[in-house]
């Protein structure tokens, strides 16, 4: 049965259920059962639904392989409340469904949700979107950039044409040109330029039907950024929004366990108490750690946790990890550490009789880490994969990307430096004002394996060429060494040599050709021997 990844859009949870929905009325094998002395056609056991659905999410890329059969049994019972399918006699909604030998069916009705339709764009909104730092008119005109002038003038000296534009240039444009950058310009360009990445990444149109901009504030972006410590956790300026001292110390205490146990005293079965301790304190916040209102956000970055858009995964989530509270952002990177230290220690006692480590700390923190406001479907399976790629590249994600904070810097530097104060300007030069260009940021496109593996190669191969040519013309190398290496290159790497010295591949056919000895040659003929002689 074929699947397909549902990309990042509108609507994706709901799109998300159809296709299991369809997936799994379309595959799920029905035979004829008998139970209570009754046969019944086209149907099927709990148990054997339990089978097939488990094998299918942990299969389907939208979900992988951290699904466990008890969530399977979840989503089933959600399938039996919204009538995607009903037992034998008909019955759904307020019946309960378990993992045993209870008959069950498909309706005849097409148990798929409605897609919503998008509002026009004049009702899309009940708030108005907040205009854009770009937006903002004339703030990016500078002299340097009408192109219909640009084409016309594309000969004359860079330095006259910029100062003849400023002259033709009004009065009240240049007044605006050379007003200074203000607190709230600044955390625009760091709103819009981080929005920017992001919509780039993630390949969609626009990000307002999976981000609502009125929970975007970037002072909380300049903070995750600016206000870390030397670990690359962010510090809050009010401690009170911080972890109380005692999970502080319990979620040290795992983490360093055996070698840190703190001031109490441990027992038989004390890591498990700290472990339920520290579970307990998270699953009491008022919300999930990736808010409510991130939540539609979060739900579409899951559509590119592909295997081969690993990369690209890792950069949405840590560009939507930026857009969290200070304090939401700081107890998440000390649980995935926290996390990540447990699955790995080997050291550690069993937290649970039946369930390994790693799969506990997927499933038991999954709940407190993403959720939405309303009951969803498929938030557990969701969510679950979502805390699995944060545990493994949590070090990654939660990091400080200096691209970014390098792209801001020398924006908002830019800026500052065009920004020259009006009853400054006629003490000023008009060519001192020209700025440098506007900096442009490029993103990588993804590409095929076999492209991967071409540029690899001839990327390999450049450096090898440049590898011999160094060992040619290098003076501080001596002829015996240079000698003894270009032999060492001709013998692992033949091809690449042929290309630079052609020549020694023509005395090579030369030398193929069979010769004679030379001892062989100075054997003179005897004469035969007769009895006359």
């Amino acid at each position: 049965m074929t699947s397909h990844v549902i990309s990042p859009g509108p609507y994706r949870a709901t799109k998300l259920w159809n296709e299991v929905t369809r997936l799994f009325r379309a595959g799920m094998p029905l035979r004829k059962h008998r139970q209570n002395f009754r046969h019944y056609a086209s149907c099927f056991t709990a148990s054997a639904a339990v089978d097939w659905l488990h094998q299918l999410l942990c299969n389907n890329s939208n979900f992988g392989p951290d699904v466990t059969r008890q969530q399977t049994v979840q989503l089933l019972k959600k399938f039996l409340k919204n009538h995607v399918i009903e037992d034998v006699k008909g019955r759904w909604g307020t019946e309960d469904l378990e993992d045993n030998n209870v008959l069950y069916r498909f309706p005849s009705t097409s148990p798929l949700k409605p897609i919503p339709c998008a509002a026009p764009a004049s009702e899309s909104r009940s708030i108005k979107k907040r205009p854009s730092f770009k937006d903002k008119e004339g703030f990016f005109r500078f002299r340097s950039t009408r192109r219909q002038e640009k084409e016309t003038q594309e000969n004359v000296d860079p330095a006259l044409r910029i100062q003849q534009e400023g002259d033709n240039q009004p009065e009240e444009e240049q007044q605006k040109q050379r007003r200074e950058l203000t607190v709230e310009d600044e955390q625009e360009i760091w709103r819009d330029i981080t929005l920017t990445h992001l919509q780039r990444i993630l390949d969609v149109p626009s990000l307002d039907e999976v981000l609502d901009h009125r929970y975007v504030n970037p002072q909380n972006i300049i903070h995750n950024m600016t206000k870390v410590n030397k670990h690359g956790v962010v510090t809050l300026d009010d401690k009170t929004n911080d972890l109380p001292d005692w999970v502080l110390s319990a979620m040290r205490s795992l983490a360093n366990w055996p070698k840190y146990n703190g001031t109490q005293q441990s027992y038989p079965g004390f890591e498990r108490d700290v472990f339920k301790t520290v579970s307990d304190y998270f699953y009491s916040l008022p919300q999930p750690l990736l808010t409510y209102e991130l939540y539609e956000l979060f739900i579409n970055v899951l559509g590119v946790l592909q295997p081969q858009c690993e990369r690209v995964a890792i950069e949405a989530l840590q560009l939507c990890t930026l857009l969290l509270p200070p304090a939401s952002r700081r107890k998440l990177q000390l649980l995935m550490r926290m996390a990540s230290r447990i699955s790995q220690n080997v050291d550690m006692p069993r937290l649970h009789p039946a369930i390994g480590t790693r799969t506990l700390m997927v499933h038991t923190f999954s709940g407190c880490v993403l959720g939405s406001a309303e009951e969803c479907d498929l938030d557990e399976l969701l969510a679950t994969r979502l805390v699995s790629f944060l545990m493994d590249h949590q070090q990654s994600i939660l990091s400080v990307p200096e691209y970014l904070l390098g792209a801001i810097s020398d924006h908002i530097q830019y800026l500052r430096t065009s920004q020259v104060p009006i009853d400054s300007v006629s003490k000023t030069d008009k060519s001192d004002l020209v700025c440098p260009p506007l900096p442009v940021y490029t993103f990588c496109h993804q590409i095929s394996g076999a492209e991967f593996e071409q540029q690899k190669l001839e990327s390999s191969q450049k450096a090898m060429e440049e590898l011999l040519e160094i060992l040619v013309t290098d003076q501080n190398i001596s002829e015996k060494d240079r000698r003894k290496k270009l032999k060492q290159f001709q013998k692992q790497y033949p091809d690449i040599y042929r290309q630079r010295f052609p020549s020694p591949d023509r005395e090579s056919k030369t030398d193929n050709k069979p010769k004679i000895k030379p001892p062989l040659l100075n054997i003179k003929k005897t004469k035969a021997f007769s009895i006359r002689n």
